[in-house]
Formats: C-alpha cells, structure tokens, sequence
C-alpha cells in the first residue's frame, strides 16, 4: 500500500497528493507492495509532489504586479493532464481489460444511460 511517507516528506502535502490521486484512480491502494504498477504509481505520485513543491509557472493562477502577489492553483490542478491519464492508465492495465470496474444491471434502465463498453 501506498502511504504519504512514501510520496514525500511534508506530511500534509503528500497526504493531500495522495487522496487526489486516490480519487482519479482508486485502484493504487491495491497494488502489492514492490510491485511495478506501484513503482510506477510512486513515480508518478512523487513527480506532482515535487511540481507542486517547487510551486513553477505551470500553477500559477493569477498574478498581479502591484503590491506583488501571486495566486496559485488547486492541487487537483497538478494532476492536469499526464499524471491523470498515465495513473488511469495503471488501473485499467491493472485490470486487465482497461474497462472500468464494476457493473450495472442490464435489465434496469441505467444500463443504457451508462453501457459497459465505456
């Protein structure tokens, strides 16, 4: 399983990653300990922390020159982009399908708000 210590050394940043990156792809807290999808998964994981840390153009929000300030994106904004798709990418190989997991009763009428094949 994969804890904060492993991600970074700010305790509540790394927590902070970790639980984003939980909710985009839940499956990497079910990857066995040593395994590649988990090597790969920290690899990823600590990327943001140290983009987020180092705080470069990439989150900056806003920025005004009077009186100085700059405004920073959400965390959630980190993720934009690669780290999203490549942490997707990981749950869908780690099921061997690359289908969502979980099913939808076929004879209920969710079934075709939401088919299978997506």
């Amino acid at each position: 399983m994969i804890t904060h210590d492993m991600v970074g050394t700010e305790e509540d940043l790394a927590r902070e990653v970790l639980i984003v990156a939980r909710g985009i792809a839940p499956c990497i807290s079910s990857f066995a300990d040593g395994s590649e999808e988990q090597k790969d998964a920290l690899a990823i994981l600590r990327r943001v922390y140290k983009d987020i840390t180092a705080r470069g153009l990439r989150f900056v929000k806003s920025q005004r020159i009077g009186s100085s300030a700059v405004d920073y994106g959400a965390i959630t904004s980190a993720f934009d982009g690669d780290p999203t798709r490549a942490l997707r990418a990981l749950c869908s190989s780690s099921n061997g399908q690359g289908l969502s997991v979980g099913s939808f009763p076929k004879e209920r009428p969710v079934s075709r708000i939401w088919p299978e094949r997506y």
